[in-house]
């Protein structure tokens, strides 16, 4: 996804002088095109992620359209005051990337472990929040966000990842898009958890139960009628998140459907209220929680198996 993210950015950057991409002292290997290519639309702020969001503040509220980069807990959560006193509270034209999401850098323990972003970021005024399923969605969200004007925060996985879409769908930003249609049971799923949902979807269906599979790949704002609809139309729902279960996709969806009365069996997959315990690579740390297709599909049985 980081590789779709600075291709798009480079093109966007050859038609509009106003990008400018700021980032944490990492990201090379990726970002160096970049930065030949556009050396006065480019900075390298340091270890110093407050320094950075403040800077990067500082560009917006000049006229510029700013993108921070760096593994997602440092945009985050290290200068999340900045984030929300210097971007928020002005309603600054920034665009806060995350690499990493998740379990991504799973074998650098829980200080690179991004379990709590989308639930911080989300709880920000004037911030939108996307997690794009593939890079062909990174492409076009990319687009999206450049496009929008205030706060926006994208969380991406690392490189690597499998397809979700054969040719572009069609993204707009507080919209999701079903993937497969399904009447017995809705996956909701964000980010790169979309493999893993549509696979335990293909796992359902072998046994006779037809899964409703929904790319929520923005959290904020919330496409609440596609939630809604799915609980009118199927008979549980899931939401799937590579994340703490606690303010993510999983209580998002959870507030709609109790704000709407609609009283379906309900289950969050993410990660519990704790930090990991293991020390691995993303796949095995998935594994570890529940985070796979084949344990997705089992939970959906027992659910389906209480409506």
């Amino acid at each position: 996804m980081r590789n779709a993210f600075i291709k798009t950015l480079t093109e966007l950057a050859k038609k509009d002088k106003r990008i400018f991409l700021i980032v944490g002292d990492l990201g090379y290997g990726v970002i160096e095109d970049f930065q030949k290519q556009f050396p006065d639309q480019f900075l390298n702020a340091g270890v110093a992620e407050q320094n950075m969001t403040g800077m990067a503040t500082g560009l917006a509220l000049s006229g510029k359209i700013v993108f921070t980069y760096s593994i997602a807990n440092f945009p985050t959560l290290r200068p999340f005051e900045q984030v929300r006193n210097d971007i928020c509270y002005h309603n600054a034209n920034v665009k806060i990337i995350s690499i990493g999401g998740g379990f991504a850098y799973g074998q650098l323990g829980p200080t690179h472990h991004a379990t709590e972003d989308l639930a911080v970021m989300r709880a920000l005024p004037n911030m939108t929040v996307v997690a794009p399923a593939d890079p062909l969605e990174t492409e076009l969200a990319t687009q999206a966000i450049a496009r929008r004007p205030g706060p926006c925060y994208m969380r991406l996985n690392r490189a690597g990842d499998p397809a979700v879409y054969q040719k572009p769908p069609r993204f707009s930003i507080g919209t999701s898009i079903l993937i497969k249609p399904g009447n017995d049971v809705t996956l909701i799923a964000i980010g790169a958890m979309m493999t893993e949902a549509l696979q335990a979807a293909t796992i359902l269906e072998k046994k006779g139960t037809h899964a409703r599979v929904v790319n929520m790949h923005t959290l904020k704002p919330l496409d609440t009628k596609a939630i809604i609809k799915a609980a009118g139309e199927t008979k549980a729902i899931i939401t799937i998140e590579e994340h703490s279960i606690i303010g993510g996709l999983g209580s998002a969806v959870a507030e709609v459907l109790a704000e709407h009365r609609a009283q379906k069996p309900f289950l969050r997959i993410g990660i519990p209220d704790t930090f990991s315990r293991f020390i691995g690579d993303q796949k095995f740390l998935r594994e570890k929680y529940g985070l796979t297709a084949k344990k997705i599909a089992q939970k959906a049985q027992v659910l389906i198996g209480q409506a």
